[in-house]
């Protein structure tokens, strides 16, 4: 019942206001999900926002918060950018069955009395380009997420927040941050945790050491934007290639211990092929937009926590090291913390504890940690 008269409130409030509803961050529905883990209460929400361009977007999401009664003072929010799932709609992470399993560090967020709000990001999970590695695009779906879940009254989600993003994600949280003052004055932002995040993305593509997993994310990269700009394929790669990239990028979204099929496989070796002697950092259009799209140490204010392992296969360590130290000579309070192996898709889920700690520091005003004189 409670579940039912939050979902009436949210309907009615949007109703009640035709000229806000489809203002970047207006909530447009949240539907309760059904089986959540003990203790938590979530909803699958569709919002506005827009993107880098001022186009008005419709996109989704998910809405968690703890399962108890509604607290006198608005709670504390943490915005989870997830890392790369893919880059067509059904590649969208608020209905897929593991959500809540592969969300790391939910549980203890929850129980410590957080909201977690968790975009599925423009095009996952609604039917328009995916903005992949496009700074402005993402990072105004996660800062519009923050704004819509404040929208339903069993959240009761407060308007300071802390960012927190892994890989595809982290980019995404270093790019929320940087937009966080000016396209969104009325959120508070407490800090931004950012485990193997591509910040330099030419340089990225480069030194990504496995290659099959570098040719993934280039076929994905490729067909985005193309999608999302207009960029042809030919300056890239041949018509035959062409078509695998397009069936890459259309046919599979990364679930973590899958297998792929053999029809990944062949495309994969095939891209591998193609892109050998290519580097998308030095042809136009795709290096300006990589340029774009990489993150000026300049522009990310602290304070920030950094999360790297140290032998990553796809974000190689050597790049966020050196991003790291140019936010350090920028006198920004930076904590790092370096795991050890090469485990990319768990850098995350394996820096929780401390990464969790540091936000709830930052919400309650301490000084922050900085590892500057450290960093190797």
């Amino acid at each position: 019942m409670r579940h039912l008269i939050a979902t009436l409130s949210v309907s009615l409030s949007v109703l009640a206001s035709p000229v806000g509803a489809q203002q970047a961050g207006a909530l447009i529905s949240a539907e309760p999900m059904r089986d959540t883990p003990a203790g938590m209460q979530a909803w699958q929400v569709r919002y506005w926002t827009t993107n880098q361009d001022g186009v008005r977007q419709e996109v989704t999401g998910a809405v968690v918060a703890p399962r108890e009664a509604v607290p006198t003072r608005p709670r504390r929010v943490i915005a989870w950018a997830h890392g790369t799932s893919g880059v067509v709609e059904k590649c969208g992470l608020s209905t897929h069955p593991l959500f809540f399993q592969a969300t790391p560090g939910l549980e203890q967020a929850i129980r410590e009395g957080y909201v977690v709000v968790a975009p599925d990001y423009p095009g996952l999970g609604t039917s328009m380009p995916h903005p992949y590695l496009v700074g402005g695009d993402t990072a105004n779906s996660v800062l519009d997420a923050v704004r819509a879940a404040r929208a339903i009254p069993g959240a009761a989600a407060g308007g300071q927040f802390a960012v927190w993003g892994e890989s595809q994600g982290g980019h995404a949280a270093l790019w929320t941050a940087i937009s966080a003052r000016s396209y969104a004055p009325d959120l508070t932002l407490v800090g931004t945790a950012a485990a193997a995040p591509p910040t330099d993305l030419a340089e990225n593509m480069r030194r990504a050491s496995e290659p099959n997993i570098r040719a993934m994310m280039m076929a994905f990269t490729l067909y985005s934007w193309s999608e999302r700009f207009g960029y042809s394929l030919g300056g890239v790669v041949n018509r035959a290639n062409q078509g695998v990239v397009k069936r890459l990028a259309q046919n599979n979204c990364i679930t973590i211990g899958s297998t792929p099929k053999l029809g990944t496989i062949l495309g994969i070796v095939s891209v591998r092929g193609a892109l050998r002697n290519k580097d998308m950092g030095r042809i136009e259009p795709w290096a300006a937009t990589m340029r774009a799209n990489s993150v000026d140490p300049a522009s990310v204010p602290g304070p920030l926590l950094i999360a790297q392992s140290i032998e990553d296969p796809l974000v190689a360590s050597a790049v966020t090291r050196s991003f790291a130290k140019k936010m350090c000579k920028r006198r920004s309070a930076v904590r790092w913390i370096e795991l050890p192996g090469g485990d990319h898709a768990h850098t995350a889920r394996d820096s929780a504890v401390e990464t969790l700690a540091w936000i709830s520091a930052r919400f309650e005003g301490q000084t922050p940690p900085d590892d500057c004189r450290t960093i190797g």
